[in-house]
């Protein structure tokens, strides 16, 4: 059987417009990151699976601010380099030979597009899978042999295993949907074999059966989407559920506090919009008072100029009668032809009564017109000593508004609406899990029926006994050369599609060892791949494999006072540059390993050595 083609990782970049290119290495054989937690080594898992076709788009975060483009670099043991492209945002890809972490050439570019699809050659997954050999093979589907064309994501699945899946209690040939069980099934015995299901025959099917097998294939759609919303969204429904309740009781503590707030604020707001019409009113007042004085003064100015005229007849009066005889100013008469007691208009002392008659009139007025005058300038005197302590009061709550009560109430509504937010998203995601139970229920009872009709669901129908036995001895060495506890006897058990260790079901270790197994598992099928010459894409991406070294799950799950962690290590040191092993982890390695130029050290403190993370600090 001739040799398969395998695919190494030789580097991931980000690159942005105005920003520093963010780049991680690596090599041929092992390579580890390790360190501080938020540092991005899990995003780097995450991201290569992104670029390998899975569906975006990529978390944001604020250190991932301004970039939006990703480059992998990839090498193939031919000696062939590319170098693919993509947006953040998802979509389709650039790809153009050679490798580049910068500067991504424009000419001399393929666009792939992101679906696969086997009759067209111009999609990321026919191109993965022609540079190592396996484009046009097909995987079986379901019970009546149906196939599939064989896509990229269906080998992807069984080489990166991120932090959730390396402690799922399940086989690592599913994924939680089960239909997606069959094909997962078939590219396993696809790489332990290196032959395909191109030769199965479908069997005929009734109508009720085609549309059973349709709603169970739409459900599992269903599911694996909701699935997706659910890692990106939530925790376990008893943690959200929790979580929902101390919300509530936030929410409902903060809206009292909040009423209270707005309380205070309306009752200062009303007492400033009094001030503020109180000093209005007075500034009209005073406004009004002092236009009435300067009229008054105008008034008091004629007045003024009245008395002095009559004073003046009066006086001219009085002189003119205290004259001798003689002609009459006024009528020009001769005195023996005056008529003194004829009324007429010379008589000046009935003149000077008159104005007399006037002057006390005007004096009057003038009495009346001081008073008045008096009473306005008191009145003007004490608006001008209230004004400052009517502006003072009209600043005093302005400010106390400004500065205290309308900041203070601010930060109260928004913390209420990120809490109800918060509250809406966790009740979004027991929406969700709701929804996915009510579909995975849906989709059993279908499964049921479906088994009942064929007497039982066969997903692993055709896996090789010999195969699958060359296989759990790779596994048991790999165990065995770690160290790990009870490995004396590993095989393959068919119908749980799982290992059993030293007769024990994988999945009822502990998440800790079940990490480290599922982490065999991965590890073993690349290396057993390349011992049998079968397919395999040549990489394997664990994230936190040695979890029970930081968080023991059971009485036989604390493995900290072992030494398997040396041994695991010791055991990738060997790895051949033919292969690769990327390894993410928080715990350091041992020294030995940590001086190697195949480990990166990510760290959240510039003073340690290391990368502060994968983006440059600015």
């Amino acid at each position: 059987m001739s040799d398969f083609t395998r695919l190494r990782i030789r580097h991931l970049s980000f690159l942005g417009p105005n920003r520093p290119p963010a780049s991680v290495r690596f090599e041929p054989g092992f390579n580890v990151i390790y360190g501080a937690s938020d540092t991005g080594k899990s995003f780097i898992l995450d991201s290569i699976d992104f670029m390998l076709g899975g569906k975006g788009p990529l978390r944001d975060f604020p250190e991932r601010e301004g970039y939006d483009r990703v480059l992998l670099g990839m090498q193939s043991t031919s000696g062939e380099s590319f170098t693919l492209q993509r947006s953040t945002a998802g979509g389709g890809f650039l790809m153009v030979d050679g490798l580049h972490e910068a500067n991504f050439p424009n000419e001399a570019t393929t666009e792939l597009r992101e679906q696969h699809d086997e009759r067209k050659d111009d999609n990321l997954s026919r191109f993965l899978l022609r540079k190592i050999g396996l484009s046009d093979k097909r995987i079986r589907r379901n019970k009546l042999n149906e196939t599939n064309s064989l896509s990229f994501r269906n080998l992807a699945r069984l080489a990166i295993v991120d932090e959730e899946e390396i402690i799922q209690k399940r086989s690592p040939l599913s994924d939680g949907n089960l239909v997606a069980d069959t094909p997962n099934t078939a590219t396993f015995k696809l790489l332990l074999t290196g032959v395909d299901d191109s030769a199965l025959v479908a069997a005929r099917s009734s109508p009720q059966e085609h549309s059973r097998a349709g709603q169970i294939e739409l459900l599992g759609q269903l599911i694996a989407d909701n699935q997706a919303k659910i890692r990106n969204l939530s925790g376990p429904p008893k943690q959200l559920e929790e979580q929902d309740q101390r919300l509530e009781e936030s929410i409902r503590s903060r809206l009292q506090l909040l009423a209270a707030q707005e309380s205070e604020y309306k009752d200062v707001a009303t007492r400033r919009r009094e001030a503020r019409r109180r000093l209005e009113e007075a500034n009209e007042r005073l406004a009004e008072v002092s236009v009435l004085l300067d009229r008054f003064d105008l008034l008091g100015k004629h007045y003024q100029s009245d008395v002095e005229r009559l004073e003046g007849i009066r006086e001219g009066g009085t002189l003119f009668s205290s004259f001798a005889d003689g002609v009459c100013p006024l009528c020009g008469a001769e005195p023996e032809h005056q008529h003194r007691s004829a009324d007429c208009e010379g008589n000046a002392d009935q003149v000077v009564k008159a104005a007399e008659a006037e002057l006390v009139k005007v004096t009057v007025l003038q009495e009346d017109l001081a008073k008045t005058v008096r009473q306005l300038t008191n009145e003007s005197r004490s608006l001008q000593r209230r004004l400052p302590k009517l502006e003072l009061d009209e600043l005093q709550l302005h400010t106390k508004i400004q500065e205290e009560l309308a900041p203070n109430l601010r930060a109260m509504r928004t913390s209420y609406s990120e809490l109800a937010d918060k509250r809406a998203e966790v009740r979004e995601a027991l929406g969700l899990y709701q929804t996915l139970k009510d579909l995975e229920d849906r989709r059993t009872a279908l499964e049921l029926e479906e088994a009942e009709s064929s007497g039982g669901n066969t997903p692993d129908a055709g896996l090789p006994a010999a195969s699958l036995d060359k296989f759990s001895t790779v596994i048991q060495h790999i165990l065995q050369s770690w160290h790990f506890p009870k490995a004396e006897r590993v095989y393959f058990d068919q119908k749980t599609r799982d290992l059993v260790i030293g007769g024990k079901n994988r999945t009822s270790f502990g998440k800790g060892l079940r990490a480290i197994t599922q982490s065999a598992f991965t590890i073993g099928l690349l290396q057993y791949c390349k011992e049998q010459a079968t397919p395999h894409p040549g990489f394997a991406l664990l994230d936190s494999p040695l979890l029970s070294y930081k968080e023991p799950d059971g009485d036989d799950d604390d493995l900290r006072h072992t030494d398997l962690k040396v041994r695991f290590y010791d055991y990738l040191k060997r790895i051949g540059s033919d292969q690769q092993v990327i390894i993410i982890e928080n715990t350091d390695p041992p020294d030995d390993v940590r001086l190697q130029p195949y480990a990166q050290k990510f760290t959240g403190n510039p003073e340690e050595a290391g990368r502060a993370g994968l983006f440059p600090v600015t």
